[in-house]
């Protein structure tokens, strides 16, 4: 009797265990066959880990996966991979696939990744490659160009050209409104000298006093006298 049930448990464990097997695709941009021989995949549970080196043939191979629900890492030092989620349920055969994204709710699934069955009983699937790792960030390279592009040299460039090119423009300036505007910078400049000596004889003290008004109708009325 304990010897029937012995191997009724083993079977149990094969058929809830399943074989799957992660395939790296080759595309325009990429070739899996220059990954480092260091690259690796890795399932992850809560209370497991499984790991699986690179073959061969640009896949990884994950055998005796039990039920649960794992997240799928591919580590490489010179490629960044996007992370999946892989159920395999109670079901003999079933695993579903996912994409995922780190930081995020675990029950916040991607888009659905395609399973199919290999001649050899294994369940396979693809794990998209993200891009090349850059590890530093090439300096740029200095440009007279650029110089141009800052504001500040921009304004100092158009008040050099208003000075040096202002008495070119006077020089090809009617006549007419030479003397109209040189009649103007005159009138600006009285208003603008009136106008500073009002600022330097005014008496804050004595306008917050309320007395400002008082000396100023005296000094009309002695100017009046």
């Amino acid at each position: 009797m304990q010897a029937s049930i012995l191997p009724l448990s083993l079977l149990c464990s094969l058929v809830l265990a399943a074989h799957l097997r992660v395939s790296i695709p080759t595309i325009a941009t990429f070739n899996p066959s220059t990954l480092p021989p260091s690259t690796s995949a890795s399932l992850t549970t809560l209370s497991s880990k499984q790991s699986a080196p690179l073959r061969t043939d640009n896949s990884f191979d994950f055998r005796n996966v039990s039920t649960g629900s794992y997240l799928l890492d591919v580590h490489s030092h010179t490629h960044a991979f996007a992370p999946l989620r892989v159920d395999v349920s109670e079901e003999a055969g079933t695993v579903e696939v996912w994409g995922t994204w780190r930081g995020n709710e675990w029950g916040n699934k991607g888009e659905a990744v395609k399973v199919e069955g290999k001649a050899d009983g294994a369940l396979g699937f693809d794990v998209r490659v993200l891009g090349k790792k850059e590890y530093f960030v090439e300096r740029t390279g200095f440009s007279p160009l650029s110089i141009l592009k800052s504001p500040m040299i921009l304004i100092a460039i158009a008040s050099m050209g208003i000075v040096f090119g202002m008495p070119y423009l006077m020089d090809n300036m009617d006549p007419e409104m030479k003397a109209e505007f040189e009649a103007r910078q005159k009138g600006g400049g009285v208003g603008a000298t009136q106008a500073a000596n009002s600022l330097q004889n005014f008496d804050a003290a004595a306008w917050l006093a309320g007395t400002g008004s008082k000396k100023g109708e005296e000094k009309a009325q002695g100017k009046i006298r």
